[in-house]
């Protein structure tokens, strides 16, 4: 996987090596209002003719009747099975868009063009496409590969810094699975980063790694969904609530610190692993308010969680700072005991 993942400031040369080598019949950019105004003129020099669909960003379009709006503009255009579709965008585009790539006509290429730092450590690598259906979180989608990966670190000047904090919680994530080194260093360095490609670097190898290992999901996969039971139901629920949506990152953040705490409820993780997770988290996540009747919901929403087996909900612990390990049962119970840990903080 690692040799299709580029990465650098050079990487829009090597995507017109790639468009340039291989015989694509058609080449078509998917691109939301933001990436078609702040990253979309970056690229365009290095792509070859190529035609243009857009979509409303946020992960409230990342529904199957977008995808029904893709695949008509891919009919329109005449896409076929050698056609290759350039994601650029965040997370959202990057799922969306592989999904709708993997099963037009049973499968047409498709590159992804990362544009945020979630997307740039997470979401663009691994193969998971996918559409949130209902309000459940990534509910419906495929395991596909892209052509390759471009992560070029300098459409990070794009974003605002609520965007940055988003996706940092994704490289926290990686550190507490398995770096701990990492973690113990940059905890006292936090946001003040100067070199965000050497960071993207290493978040990126560890989730390869990982990735490489078990690329369906039947196993040690699993240990990437640490904070995301918790962080999905919290994500979905707060999605439907007017005015208090959060994005991905953020609702890790808090997904993490609960799944941490259940850590140590479990005797996997010591109080004072937690107090060191608790006070880095807190000092760049600030903490939402959440009501009995949230944690409720929220608390119901785990139950739909992909990984759960038998209605059993199925978590990823910490086994220690830089070790995870992958289905350790809890309770609907613990759950709600989390949330309420997380607001006590």
């Amino acid at each position: 996987m690692t040799e299709t993942i580029h990465i650098g400031d050079s990487v829009l040369q090597e995507l017109t090596t790639l468009l340039q080598n291989r015989a694509f019949s058609k080449v078509a950019v998917l691109a939301d209002e933001n990436t078609l105004v702040h990253c979309y003129p970056a690229i365009k020099p290095y792509l070859p003719a190529h035609e243009l669909i857009q979509v409303k960003s946020g992960e409230e379009h990342k529904t199957l009747q977008t995808c029904e709006h893709i695949w008509q503009r891919m009919t329109e255009l005449h896409l076929d099975r050698w056609s290759v579709l350039v994601n650029l965008g965040g997370g959202v585009i990057g799922d969306m868009g592989g999904f709708c790539a993997a099963v037009f006509k049973r499968g047409l290429y498709f590159v992804q063009v990362p544009t945020t730092l979630l997307a740039q450590v997470d979401a663009s690598v691994g193969g998971k496409t996918g559409i949130d259906f209902h309000g459940l979180k990534n509910h419906i989608g495929v395991y596909q590969e892209p052509q390759a990966v471009f992560i070029d670190p300098a459409f990070l000047q794009t974003l605002p810094p609520r965007q940055i904090k988003s996706g940092y919680a994704e490289i926290i994530k990686h550190w507490l699975i398995a770096d701990g080194p990492a973690f113990e260093e940059q905890r006292y360095v936090g946001l003040f980063v100067e070199n965000w490609e050497e960071i993207i670097r290493q978040s990126v190898s560890i989730k390869a790694r990982v990735v490489e290992a078990d690329p369906l999901e039947g196993g040690y996969r699993k240990v990437l969904n640490f904070g995301h039971t918790v962080g999905h139901a919290i994500e979905s629920y707060l999605l439907e609530q007017p005015g208090r949506a959060l994005l991905h990152g953020e609702a890790i953040a808090i997904g993490m610190l609960c799944e941490a705490w259940l850590s140590v409820k479990h005797k996997l993780l010591t109080q004072e692993e937690l107090e060191k997770i608790e006070t880095f988290l807190i000092s760049i996540y600030e903490k939402i308010s959440l009501a009995g009747a949230d944690i409720q919901s929220i608390a119901q929403l785990a139950l739909q969680d992909k990984k759960n087996t038998n209605a059993t909900i199925n978590c990823t612990l910490l086994n220690g700072i830089g070790k995870a390990v992958y289905d350790q049962p809890v309770t609907l119970q613990e759950i709600r005991e989390s949330l309420h840990y997380y607001t006590s903080l």
